[in-house]
């Protein structure tokens, strides 16, 4: 009946088969070979808890490595070198051909690719200048895992200032990665400037659907690495990426101070003869052209090295509070900061002001013997909070920085899960955490601000 019903050339050729030579029945071709259920030729099943291979890039590959394989010491034990090549002459009249460091044109990167050489790596960071500044210790992983790499950073115009206290940093370049609609000229200017880089590796931390996927495959980088959204935008995303995290939430930023932790694991993961390296804790490098910078700001508001106390978290408006995109409720009105300035003893209290329009309202609410000081840069902030007996201040860019340059702090918070969860360990760290009991930042008890002055005191003593 179903000969019936297939066209004449089919039921034809299925009639005469003799046609041709037994010999080709006699042994079953190979790709019918696979499809063969037979106890013998079942594989072991191998039961590993290590994340997956993404399916996307190979289908068939089961995440075991081959117990046979036999690997050489060449380019696979160890460490990378640092790059033995002399510097390129600019002053060559001929001028000369510009390969990526480790790059050797006879083997044309392979052995790079087995050992999974990094050379060349750009991070693109979603957020402004706390995410940015929490990604620092990823940067130091990174070079510490491969010796003699150029990190490039791309950032916000506003995520971009903080990269002036990172010397591992080699380039930084302004371009916002969370705008929705960029200009088509800055998008495909962008592509070409990473593309001509020839990066090894690109990690972004910006949650990633299928256009962001697309714009770090356009960089031609050998491992491309992001975060993808928790939710359905992530669909096809993974098709164009090397290795994906995926968060907990849409908010990256609510992680708090260890936001990364899914990143920073993989960076440091151990590899053959490689053991697994530990983040480092969070430090910043300051400028002596920067020092001297704020040294005359704070002088001319009649403040005294050592002997002020930084106050940040002032109500503005301002993009320069440096506020985390994970604690939206992290600014006090300047009445509650009055209040607590008033029980500073043995200190000059130091108002910082993220714009002129602050200036006046401070002014007629603070004590006489207050000083003001503008700031706006991550880097001017860091150099005053350098030059400080200690910082009062919520949950700003200002408690990291305090933290990074091992100065007192006294930490700010809305709520004590906050404060667990932006300043871990934080007697270890020299900062004491005030939370509110209502859930509410301005309700915080005044008392418990008092009490916590202690820090500053203990802290001169020990000097």
């Amino acid at each position: 009946m179903a000969t019936a019903l297939l066209p004449k050339t089919v039921s034809a050729f299925l009639k005469n088969p003799p046609s041709l030579p037994s010999a080709h029945f006699t042994t079953k071709p190979p790709y019918f070979r696979q499809l063969d259920h037979s106890p013998c030729t079942k594989r072991p099943t191998v039961q590993t808890h290590a994340k997956k291979k993404n399916p996307w890039l190979d289908p068939f590959e089961d995440d075991v490595e081959d117990p046979y394989a036999e690997y050489g010491s060449l380019f696979t034990d160890g460490k990378q070198e640092e790059d033995p090549r002399p510097p390129d002459n600019p002053d060559n009249p001929y001028g000369f051909l510009k390969f990526p460091m480790g790059f050797t044109v006879e083997l044309a990167s392979l052995p790079l690719k087995i050992r999974g050489d990094v050379r060349r790596c750009c991070c693109i960071i979603s957020g402004g200048v706390y995410e940015n500044l929490l990604f620092f210790p990823a940067i130091q992983l990174i070079k510490d895992r491969y010796p003699g790499v150029q990190v490039d950073v791309l950032a916000s115009e506003r995520g971009k200032q903080t990269f002036e206290l990172n010397k591992n940093v080699r380039w930084a370049n302004a371009y916002d990665p969370d705008d929705e609609w960029p200009e088509p000229a800055e998008y495909t200017d962008m592509v070409g400037l990473l593309k001509s880089r020839y990066y090894d590796m690109v990690l972004s931390t910006k949650l990633a659907g299928l256009g962001h996927a697309a714009f770090l495959f356009m960089t031609t980088a050998r491992d491309r690495v992001s975060y993808i959204y928790p939710n359905v935008n992530a669909a096809g995303a993974g098709l164009l990426l090397s290795e994906t995290f995926t968060p907990d939430s849409t908010n990256l930023s609510e992680g708090g101070y260890n936001m990364y932790h899914q990143m920073v694991d993989w960076l440091g993961r151990p590899f053959r003869s490689v053991p697994r390296h530990l983040v480092a804790p969070l430090r910043v490098s300051i400028s002596r052209k920067l020092k001297e910078v704020v040294a005359e700001k704070y002088r001319n508001a009649g403040a005294e090295k050592a002997k002020y106390i930084v106050i940040h978290g002032i109500e503005s408006d301002s993009k320069a509070s440096m506020q985390s995109r994970g604690d939206t409720d992290s600014l006090l009105p300047i009445q509650v900061w009055a209040e607590i300035a008033k029980d500073i003893r043995g200190f000059r209290p130091l108002f910082v002001i993220p714009h002129e329009k602050e200036r006046e309202n401070v002014e007629d609410v603070v004590v006489d013997d207050a000083s003001i000081v503008f700031i706006t840069t991550p880097g001017q902030l860091a150099a005053l909070i350098n030059d400080s007996a200690g910082v009062i201040a919520t949950n700003t860019a200002a408690i990291q920085l305090a933290n990074a340059r091992e100065k007192p702090s006294i930490g700010l918070f809305c709520s004590e899960q906050k404060g667990k969860m932006f300043v871990p360990n934080a007697e270890e760290k020299k900062c004491a955490i005030v939370s509110s009991k209502t859930g509410k930042l301005k309700d915080i008890d005044l008392d418990a601000v008092k009490q916590a002055m202690q820090i500053f005191d203990l802290s001169l003593a020990l000097v």
